[in-house]
């Protein structure tokens, strides 16, 4: 097994302080969507990895999830039976045979809604599973803005350690890049110590040009990560868009020295994609873009499909989705 991929790393990250909005910057950013889908489909058909280090990147995805259950109808047995899988993500047996059972895989974090914190806590005691918790009126940002900064108030006061914001589209399919950056700043602020990931939304910007400014807009306000979408769009993440984003985090910490973390979310769910967004931190931002800290998956039936083909790698057979149920 290539342990190596499945390590942590112990680096401490400096968090983004914020810096100020700079409309120059964002007058100089152009996008070549033909280039964009080109390269992207370069990953997707160039790339690949088998046997034994399948395995072990696929292992390494399931630390990068962030196990997610944001639907209208959750419930308190919900969020216990998914941070049960968060506890084990993986069949034991399946471990055993692939000799990694002392490796105590454990996805990024669970993702969920303000009401569930206090179950979500009690059920993840003692095992460092962080909650994130989708703020600021999650999916449609359109509460009044008060009440959102409430929200991300209450949900780090209740112990969410990090904080799932989505932006107000509208901002930036007019161009009002100021009111955005002031949004997003006041929500850093609120957020405190908790991470904030920030969520574009990008299925409702339109161009690729909107999502390379609405990126740079909220790593300039202070976000740690930027993520492509609330998985309610229409159209949620892909490469292309990813690609996007990841050049503009790029391009971010070659002029400040900070490095933003990068979230597609929405439509992933087979094993296959993960590996196609993997290679695409990889070869686009390096190694280190391979952490928790810096990356991470959206995801509620991603795991599903880890499981089966790791359930593969183990013993040459897949395994029915409800041997490895969820929720």
């Amino acid at each position: 097994m290539a342990l190596n991929m499945i390590e942590k790393n112990d680096d401490i990250l400096k968090r983004n302080p914020g810096f100020a909005l700079d409309i120059d910057w964002l007058k100089r950013i152009k996008m070549n969507r033909s280039a964009l889908e080109r390269r992207a489909k370069e990953i997707v058909t160039r790339r690949t990895v088998k046997k034994q280090y399948q395995a072990a990147w696929l292992l390494k995805a399931i630390s990068l999830i962030d196990l997610t259950s944001l639907n209208g109808d959750d419930t308190d047995g919900r969020i216990k039976r998914l941070c049960a899988k968060a506890k084990q993500p993986v069949r034991r047996d399946i471990l055993e045979k692939l000799r990694v059972e002392d490796l105590e895989i454990k996805p990024a974090a669970i993702c969920i809604y303000y009401p569930f914190i206090k179950t979500a806590l009690k059920e993840l005691e003692g095992t460092n599973i962080p909650i994130a918790v989708v703020s600021t009126a999650f999916p449609h940002g359109l509460a009044p803005f008060a009440t959102k900064l409430a929200e991300i108030e209450l949900s780090v006061k209740a112990g969410a350690k990090e904080i799932d914001i989505v932006i107000e589209r509208r901002f930036v399919l007019l161009g009002q890049w100021h009111e955005l950056y002031q949004q997003v700043k006041a929500y850093r602020k609120a957020a405190k110590e908790a991470h904030l990931k920030t969520i574009l939304a990008t299925g409702e910007l339109a161009t690729q040009e909107n999502i390379a400014k609405a990126s740079l807009v909220c790593m300039m306000a202070g976000a740690d990560f930027i993520k492509t979408s609330t998985g309610k769009e229409k159209t949620n993440a892909n490469l292309v868009t990813s690609l996007t984003m990841v050049r503009m985090i790029r391009d971010f910490y070659e002029r400040t020295g900070i490095k933003i973390g990068f979230k597609p979310a929405g439509g992933i769910s087979s094993a296959k994609d993960a590996l196609s967004y993997m290679f695409l931190m990889k070869e686009e931002l390096g190694n280190d873009w391979l952490e928790p800290n810096l990356f991470r998956f959206g995801a509620s039936s991603l795991l599903t499909d880890i499981e089966r083909q790791l359930e593969h790698c183990a013993t040459g057979r897949y395994g029915v989705d409800y041997y490895q149920p969820l929720v």
